[in-house]
């Protein structure tokens, strides 16, 4: 142990001011998450059924709590208009969310019913992460977006970044290991099983601002652990790429993509 612990310290001080001191505290993400779920779903609030007075306090907290993270990085007019206007679009995010739900649970014949989805399924938690961090980095907020859908990675095993797009009725099954980047489109209808990565051809950062990431269109089923990867690449409406595929060029609607090598059948 050093003689000195005092100069450690200062030495430890001098080093640590060269972080940045104006970051929103990692603190808060777990409560606003689950406040703003609890805010959205009966099902993973403090107590079901809550009367109206009881969800517009609900709902007060979550947006005192969404304020305090945002605070730290936009001026304060913007963190005070971002948080009401997060208040006045709940109905149309809890109808987007409620969709997924109703998809995985159409889809998942392990489901006993709505409300197990809601409370026990990773790949719902991840996607209602996902769908309240996507509003957020739409707003231009910086950080707190990723730190949101972070958190949901380390309970979920699924690693969603927020500035991809996904359509409505998005399935997530299993989910570990699953990873979505940031210039990932995916339309309506889609449905993906574990350890699937949309992803880049190259990593650079000289493509920070470029298409990086597949775009997959409408009702295609991606089984597990496939890889796509590339911003020119485009999985055609009504495909099925099946497990343990490599895949780096687009493949057009309706095909069959097979792990032994068979080409694309139109």
């Amino acid at each position: 142990m050093s003689s000195n612990p005092h100069a450690s310290i200062q030495k430890l001080f001098e080093l640590r001011r060269s972080c940045s001191a104006s970051v929103p505290p990692f603190a808060a993400v777990a409560p606003f998450i689950e406040q703003a779920l609890g805010s959205l779903f009966p099902q993973l609030s403090p107590a079901n059924g809550l009367s109206p007075e009881t969800l517009a306090t609900l709902v007060h907290r979550t947006r005192s709590t969404l304020h305090e993270l945002l605070a730290p990085v936009v001026h304060a007019q913007d963190a005070a208009a971002v948080s009401d206007s997060f208040v006045e679009m709940l109905p149309a995010m809890h109808s987007a969310i409620f969709e997924d739900a109703k998809a995985i649970l159409a889809g998942d014949p392990a489901a006993a019913g709505i409300d197990e989805v809601i409370l026990a399924y990773p790949g719902f938690c991840a996607i209602a992460v996902y769908r309240i961090a996507h509003w957020l980095h739409d707003q231009k907020i910086p950080t707190v977006p990723r730190m949101l859908t972070e958190h949901a990675h380390r309970i979920t095993g699924i690693d969603i970044h927020p500035g991809a797009t996904i359509g409505r009725s998005f399935v997530i099954d299993h989910g570990t290991g699953i990873v979505i980047g940031e210039t990932t489109e995916i339309a309506d209808n889609v449905k993906i099983y574990q350890g699937v990565t949309l992803g880049a051809l190259s990593v650079d950062k000289s493509m920070a601002n470029a298409k990086r990431h597949p775009t997959i269109e409408r009702n295609v089923v991606i089984y597990a652990n496939a890889t796509i990867l590339g911003g020119e690449t485009v999985v055609g409406e009504g495909s099925i790429i099946g497990g343990n595929v490599w895949l780096t060029t687009s493949v057009p609607p309706q095909s069959r993509v097979y792990h032994r090598g068979d080409m694309p059948s139109a």
